[in-house]
């Protein structure tokens, strides 16, 4: 399926790689467009365009949010370095439309022949790319180096100790120029090495976004909104079981992981009361842990009762950014990201997801994943890690690099 979609301009492929949840909706998901409805690298956006655009819609979307929508909300103005250059939001109304549910295809299209399409995917010849090399090795560079890094990390701690904000969502840059690779390969490379619950392959013309996300940022049922923040890790060891156990332990009993989660529990409680029904926030799990392929994770689940014909910009304007990428108080942590990030985060950090015709929705965090410009020849990825009054600048700049883990091993293949 996901060698059928690459052949178009346009595609978004999720897999949640069976991962047990009562909130997924289906096992993988692909979808094709040739345009895009929403760009905001070519169109005027505004929130009251969009809250327009959402208002009149009744087809699925597919699409991005990058982490620099927040200039919409905020009056914020970006300056930082971008060797990317996607738009700023993206959306596309899928010509066709394949859903696999518990092993069963369905496929919807407007202008084809859905019988012609299935056979169209079954006569493309699956090629595994995992084991193949088609590019010279990948020299990925810092942005800054460790040392900035941690000169950085201590500025941040003052800000901390002097009351401007109690927890910030650092982030930084790994980079390479001169690239030439092949985006499907890397996909599936990455899948067999991290196979998260919300990994993507979304294309838009030249540029990419090849992830392997653990975290939902949120997902809308009904009347039913939930948001599953991230804040806790831990490396796991997968060649000793008794030690691997005790890691899981460690995190579980970690008072500094268990105080950055709660934090961004309180957080997001206090964005979704701002478009919920009285009294119904609820927490329904608390610092749950959670086994990925390289680390253990401490995830919670914040629910609350929405309107049901809840504009998706309403919803934006209350929860965007996700508090797990920003911190809190989400608008100091934002103005001190625009002081000390030195490159925009664009599609990192922002949120890849779908909307449904009943104003149902899905969105990740894009965390855990490559960008890369093939026009440009320009990869990166970033990551980050929760700076609170108790982080170790050597111990929070070694979790960057093992949450970037399986994206470097991805790239050395």
């Amino acid at each position: 399926m996901l060698n059928w979609a690459n052949r178009f301009n346009i595609c978004c492929f999720l897999d949640n790689n069976y991962y047990k949840s009562p909130y997924h909706s289906f096992e993988c998901v692909a979808a094709i467009a040739d345009e895009l409805a929403i760009d905001s690298s070519k169109q005027e956006i505004s929130l009251i365009r969009l809250e327009q655009f959402f208002k009149e819609n009744k087809n699925w979307l597919f699409g991005h949010i990058s982490y620099d929508f927040k200039n919409y909300i905020f009056p914020f103005n970006s300056n930082q370095y971008d060797g990317i250059e996607a738009p700023v939001i993206a959306l596309f109304k899928p010509k066709i439309f394949v859903r696999v549910v518990h092993d069963a295809v369905f496929i919807s299209s407007n202008e084809n022949n859905v019988n012609q399409i299935f056979n169209d995917i079954l006569s493309i010849r699956l090629f595994d790319y995992s084991s193949q090399n088609f590019h010279q090795p990948i020299q990925v560079e810092s942005r800054i180096s460790k040392d900035e890094y941690c000169n950085i990390i201590k500025n941040l701690k003052q800000h901390i100790q002097q009351g401007d904000c109690y927890e910030i969502n650092f982030c930084q840059e790994f980079y390479a120029t001169n690239v030439e690779l092949n985006p499907l390969q890397k996909f599936q490379q990455l899948n067999n090495i991290s196979p998260n619950p919300f990994n993507t392959f979304y294309k838009l013309h030249d540029i990419y976004s090849i992830g392997a996300s653990p975290e939902r940022f949120l997902k809308k049922i009904g009347n039913k909104i939930i948001s599953q923040p991230i804040k806790g890790t831990i490396k796991r060891d997968l060649s000793n079981s008794i030690q691997d156990e005790l890691l899981k332990q460690q995190l579980r009993e970690s008072e500094k992981e268990k105080s950055e989660n709660v934090m961004i529990v309180d957080l997001v409680r206090n964005d979704l009361s701002k478009i919920a029904e009285r009294n119904s926030v609820k927490v329904e799990e608390l610092f749950g842990l959670y086994s990925f392929p390289q680390v253990y994770q401490m995830i919670s689940t914040i629910s609350a009762v929405v309107d049901y014909k809840i504009n998706f910009i309403e919803v934006l304007k209350a929860l965007f950014p996700m508090g797990s990428m920003t911190g809190a108080p989400k608008y100091k942590v934002m103005q001190l990201i625009e002081e000390y990030e030195k490159t925009k985060r664009g599609i990192y950090s922002g949120s890849i997801g779908y909307i449904t015709p009943d104003n149902d929705f899905d969105f990740n965090v894009v965390i855990r994943t490559i960008v890369y410009n093939q026009t440009k020849k320009y990869l990166s990825y970033q990551v980050g890690s929760a700076i609170t009054i108790k982080s170790n600048p050597e111990q929070e700049f070694e979790e960057c690099l093992t949450k970037a883990q399986a994206i470097v091993d991805t790239l050395k293949k």
